[in-house]
């Protein structure tokens, strides 16, 4: 979504400016055009010469230096912008433009430009927190601008606490968020999705139990992209390692019974439930409350079927759209029409995990999606965020067919 974006970068002095030079990169590489206006301050850090070889434009620091006669430069990049980025934004620059202060390159420009400003606090903990700071930041806002909340952690100063310009990385994202949202609208607006996700754990005494491979980056990855196109998403999560996506209400389980009665409990509500989670299909008869010790003789642990979720999810549904994942070894096509069939699902995700980038626990995906009428889509290598998206975009259409 960023390819062929014009952002301004806007930096001004701090030790953070070297962040900027890796945010340069990574929006370069995302497929954005960028310029760059420096501070005078800033330049004391890092010279233009690298945001210039990094962006592949030129610089610009001196309100007077017009590099080109036929136009007044710091109109015409206030006038060329999609947007405006302020990364670092030092608690000067932040004052400057809420009191109109326009005395450099940096905020002439960005007194002219119409377009959306975004900007990125990097300061001491201490600095941040004052209330002529917190009052500015305020104005800015009111007057529209918007923030990318500093981070918390260890400061160049040797203070901890809030006010590391936040990763490039998670900058790139907003950034491919906010397009995308202004580009397409936020198309699951009001719609309640559930997801499941991860693996579940059939106890079998106090320190032993079974599982799977699942960590749950697939289901986290579809409650995330589901959040940033605007739907009310509940996460029901089996054990794993991974942080819950934020805009997201997270339930954490452990067992396919407990599973299972938060789903149920929660299906009438929905009208997307988008089943990723790699349940236990069998449990412990009887769960031991004390260690089983080693014994000399084979063990043998008698198991009982757990409820399938997904089946009676099918058999009880109503006006829900439900979409299940077949993760199979072989004869792929096979069973996941049946399953697609035999469980009255509107869309299954089939992979085979022993396919090299769709297995359990990587961070990409070879899916192909059916739905009830056996249409197909096949999707190649890819993340598992872009497996995310092609579903979801996918599972919009369909809400927008049922809903007219």
């Amino acid at each position: 979504m960023l390819s062929r974006k014009k952002i301004l970068l806007c930096v001004s002095g701090g030790i953070a400016v070297y962040k900027a030079a890796a945010l340069t990169s990574k929006l370069v590489q995302a497929g954005a055009e960028v310029k760059v206006i420096m501070s005078d301050s800033a330049i004391e850090f890092v010279s233009p010469l690298t945001f210039q070889a990094l962006s592949r434009n030129d610089v610009y620091y001196d309100t007077f230096d017009e590099k080109n006669s036929k136009v007044i430069a710091h109109i015409d990049l206030a006038d060329w912008a999609d947007l405006v980025l302020v990364a670092p934004a030092t608690a000067n620059i932040i004052g400057k433009l809420a009191n109109g202060i326009a005395d450099n390159m940096l905020t002439t420009t960005l007194l002219a430009t119409t377009a959306n400003v975004w900007i990125a606090p990097a300061m001491n903990v201490h600095m941040y927190d004052h209330p002529a700071v917190q009052k500015n930041i305020q104005t800015l806002y009111d007057f529209g601008y918007r923030f990318i909340e500093p981070s918390e952690g260890f400061l160049a100063c040797g203070y901890v606490g809030k006010g590391r310009l936040e990763e490039p990385e998670k900058i790139v994202s907003l950034l491919t968020n906010f397009f995308e949202q202004r580009e397409f609208g936020i198309p699951l607006s009001g719609f309640n999705i559930m997801v499941t996700a991860g693996p579940t754990r059939e106890k079998v005494d106090p320190v032993r139990y079974f599982t799977n491979h699942s960590t749950g980056k697939m289901g986290y990855a579809i409650a995330e992209e589901a959040a940033k196109l605007g739907a009310n998403v509940t996460l029901i999560t089996g054990p794993t390692s991974i942080t819950p996506p934020p805009n997201v209400t997270t339930i954490n389980i452990e067992s396919a019974q407990e599973m299972y009665e938060q789903v149920m409990k929660r299906y009438p509500n929905m009208d997307v439930v988008i089943k990723s989670a790699a349940v236990a299909d069998y449990r412990p008869i009887s769960i031991h409350e004390q260690k089983l010790k080693k014994q000399s003789e084979n063990l043998t642990i008698e198991l009982a079927k757990t409820t399938d979720i997904l089946k009676e999810l099918g058999q009880k549904k109503l006006h829900q759209l439900l979409v299940g994942f077949a993760a199979e070894t072989n004869d792929l096509d096979v069973y996941a029409k049946k399953k697609l069939a035999t469980k009255n699902l509107d869309l299954i995700v089939a992979n085979n995990v022993t396919t090299e980038g769709a297995g359990f626990g990587t961070d990409t995906n070879i899916v192909t999606i059916y739905d009830k009428f056996l249409n197909k889509m096949e999707l190649p290598l890819m993340s598992k965020k872009e497996v995310a998206k092609n579903l979801l975009l996918k599972v919009k259409d369909m809400l927008k067919d049922v809903n007219g």
